[in-house]
């Protein structure tokens, strides 16, 4: 499956992945080192992870990301 991260906020790419890999936000934080509020924060948009977050969540959950040019610059 292939989504177009523009399509959606930080948020909601978060929690896709998590629920997608069957975790519960208690497992994906014990997994990745931070707290449960983190990744509840997070998910509802009221904090804002670093992109070294998100790479280490894709490799846990085995999600591949992929940077693309935008050529409509």
């Amino acid at each position: 499956m292939e989504i177009k991260a523009s399509n959606y906020k930080p948020n909601e790419i978060l929690k896709f992945i998590r629920q997608n890999s069957n975790m519960t936000q208690a497992e994906l934080a014990k997994a990745i080192g931070k707290s449960i509020n983190w990744v509840k924060n997070n998910e509802q948009g009221i904090n804002r992870y670093f992109f070294e977050d998100l790479i280490k969540i894709a490799a846990l959950c085995n999600v591949e990301i992929i940077i693309k040019e935008n050529k409509n610059k």
